[in-house]
């Protein structure tokens, strides 16, 4: 019952509702016990929506949801090559809220918020309010685009592109369309994870309508995030002709087992998603117990390719600064 009302309320309202308080979410796993392990950053405090806790399992510490969220007291230990930038953004960004690294794609932060904060998130340290972009910085970044004809994509990132309202981002989607040259929009979220009515009907009519191919990459780390409320809200999408892929962070604890990344390739396949990235950590400061070493990613990589057809395994990368694409994790020397 209360899952229902949960899912019942409007997105916007279950954003406004998103829990903030540690004792509130303990208490409503029943976990009052784990108080005294946890610390909470004040630069990066709690954040879950509700209905992203309502697929954990009350009394398990161990939850894999419950994990990603949950702050904790190793988030305090400093390890030697984990750093606040890893990916060196604050070079990228030649206007405010653009950063191009890749040739023929920008990508834009229009919103420093998110609907929910992941302890592994590679962008807890970012200075979002330097690098929103104003309504002067828009002009600019139209004419940044249209200098460089090799653009032909634009990615809405942030921050999480859904957590802002849909007359914000429909704006942002009219300027886009206008710049003849670009192709393809994409959105990277976690909106659709978290509060699966983010993907309402204006939103999805929306998408549709535009003259550009539309590309949603969801963040999934695990199946459990996907229940069949989430899975209805995805299928709806892909139905409205969105192509829909997954990238994943590999967290140690959390999913880095071949039962579990089988489990997940096939439950994205089954909701019409397609496994697309499993990122190695970005090795961000405070975030160092998630890691996985890269001997037991590739093992693990190996290991899927035996489980699974080729289309539901994605590919193992880590992101580099100052490179001009995803860096495929070599995966023959322990071949």
């Amino acid at each position: 019952m209360i899952n229902h009302l949960i899912t019942q309320k409007n997105w916007q309202t279950q954003l406004s509702e998103a829990i903030t308080s540690v004792d509130e979410l303990l208490s409503i796993l029943k976990l009052e016990t784990l108080r005294t392990e946890i610390y909470v950053p004040k630069h990066f405090a709690l954040r879950v929506p509700r209905a992203f806790v309502a697929k954990m399992k009350v009394g398990d510490p161990e939850d894999p949801l419950l994990k990603q969220v949950l702050p904790d007291q190793q988030e305090q230990i400093k390890v030697t090559g984990y750093v606040a930038d890893p990916l060196e953004e604050n070079d990228q960004n030649p206007i405010k809220g653009l950063l191009h690294k890749y040739q023929s794609r920008v990508l834009l932060t229009i919103t420093g918020a998110c609907a929910i904060h992941c302890r592994y998130c590679f962008r807890q340290h970012f200075d979002y309010s330097a690098n929103m972009p104003t309504a002067d910085a828009k002009a600019h970044i139209i004419d940044y685009i249209t200098a460089h004809p090799e653009i032909n994509e634009v990615i809405l990132s942030g921050g999480d592109p859904l957590n802002v309202t849909n007359r914000r981002l429909f704006a942002w989607l009219d300027t886009l369309e206008a710049i003849p040259q670009l192709t393809t929009i994409r959105l990277h979220t976690r909106l659709p994870l978290v509060i699966p009515a983010r993907l309402d009907a204006p939103l999805l009519d929306r998408l549709a309508k535009s003259r550009c191919q539309i590309v949603m990459v969801i963040h999934c780390n695990h199946a459990n995030e996907i229940d069949t409320l989430t899975a209805e809200h995805l299928q709806r999408a892909r139905a409205a002709g969105i192509t829909l892929l997954n990238q994943a962070v590999l967290l140690k604890g959390v999913n880095d087992s071949v039962a579990i990344q089988t489990q997940l390739s096939q439950r994205l396949f089954a909701a019409g998603v397609l496994p697309y990235y499993l990122h190695v950590l970005d090795k961000v400061a405070g975030a160092a117990h998630f890691d996985s070493d890269e001997h037991s990613a590739v093992r693990l990589y190996w290991s899927l390719l035996a489980a699974l057809p080729g289309y539901l395994v994605p590919k193992l990368v880590r992101e580099l600064p100052n490179k001009p694409f995803k860096v495929p994790v070599n995966i023959y020397h322990d071949a």
